[in-house]
């Protein structure tokens, strides 16, 4: 199975008393404010040392602003309890440029928060890749290009970089197996049309490094981006790839070529007509404390519900200002105006029909 972590689907239904939580609450503000995200997104700081040219975040403008540690470690511990189950350390910056970090994924580890990361992984160093891999449920590296001209093109970097992150890569590796820890190692590359040529380079590279995947994904435009150079792009031209990449599958290694995501964009398939995910099974947290309910809204105070350097997680969403967006997501927000192929689309296709079943169900 070339994609048994269901990266090209949802895990939303190995959480079905959430689900069902949601389900019979989802129109009692009341009960609906109790229900809480399943998976959190962190970004614990807004600068980043690239500036990838596809970067979907740029109107972000990459500010000099960390969370306080203090603070993440209190709500880390405090959604442990609400039935927070897992953070993903990505968003505006590179996550590891946040000297704490390390401490941070081990307080997760603690208060059993399972752990993810998606890096550049330049910053990485000896000690902080034993962390990482050793509490890390897993670890994706954003490596946009199979040559380091191709890389630093697209990462608007310098070329030495690339050879920085093979190389940090080939620690991680080495780290796992000497230690046997369970993290899974992986990478990815956004596919565009500057670096389409150099995937079969890449995945060559990751499976003699010893990587357990590499996804290639498609891009999708952000509504707020400042860049719209790949806007229109055409995937039904690199679909080629996935027959190329299959021969690389195997001993422990697979290609997740997302094809069920770029026959979306192929085929312009009609979406659900409610957002139905937003704002309950996860949520955003950036780097100047503010608690979103979707990174396609970043700058839209409608999805901002408050701030963790000043309230706990509970006061926040349970609060006002979330109960106010549960009432606009399901009656005023316009779908049309979303992120194509957001990160909760497939959860959303998902739970638009539990909500609208076809004929006939009851026969399973």
């Amino acid at each position: 199975m070339s994609d048994k972590y269901r990266i090209d689907s949802h895990k939303l239904i190995f959480h079905p008393a959430r689900v069902a939580s949601w389900f019979e609450a989802r129109n009692d503000p009341e009960r609906a404010k109790k229900i809480y995200p399943i998976y959190v997104e962190i970004s614990p700081v807004g600068f980043c040392n690239h500036r990838c040219t596809f970067c979907a975040l740029d109107f972000m403008e990459y500010q000099n602003r960390r969370l306080d540690p203090a603070s993440l470690k209190e709500r880390l511990s405090e959604m442990s309890k609400l039935g927070v189950k897992s953070v993903m350390f990505a968003g505006e910056g590179e996550p590891t440029l946040y000297k704490e970090l390390p401490e941070m994924i081990e307080h997760c580890a603690e208060v059993s928060i399972d752990t993810s990361l998606t890096t550049n992984m330049v910053p990485f160093n000896e000690k902080s890749s034993e962390i990482f891999v050793k509490n890390c449920k897993w670890i994706k590296v954003s490596i946009n290009g199979g040559t380091a001209k191709n890389y630093a093109e697209i990462h608007r970097t310098n070329e030495r970089d690339f050879d920085r992150v093979v190389e940090n890569m080939k620690r991680c590796v080495a780290i796992k197996r000497e230690k046997n820890y369970k993290c899974t190692l992986g990478a990815q590359l956004l596919l565009v049309s500057d670096n389409y040529d150099t995937v079969v380079e890449l995945a060559s590279l990751s499976k003699e490094i010893g990587l357990d995947y590499l996804v290639i994904k498609p891009y999708s435009q952000h509504p707020s981006s400042h860049t719209s150079k790949y806007k229109d792009i055409d995937y039904s031209k690199y679909i080629f790839l996935q027959d190329e990449l299959k021969k690389f599958n195997g001993e422990g290694f697979n290609v997740v070529f997302r094809i069920n995501t770029m026959n979306k964009l192929i085929e312009h398939e009609a979406r659900y007509k409610k957002c139905n995910s937003v704002p309950f099974f996860w949520a955003y947290i950036m780097s100047d404390g503010s608690l979103y309910g979707c990174s396609a809204f970043l700058s839209d105070e409608r999805f901002n519900y408050g701030n963790i350097h000043e309230k706990t997680f509970r006061e926040i969403w349970e609060g006002e200002k979330r109960i106010k967006n549960i009432e606009y997501v399901q009656n005023g927000l316009c779908i049309e105006n979303c992120r194509v192929n957001c990160r909760m689309d497939e959860i959303n296709r998902y739970l638009w029909e539990l909500v609208n079943p076809s004929e006939h169900v009851n026969f399973i």
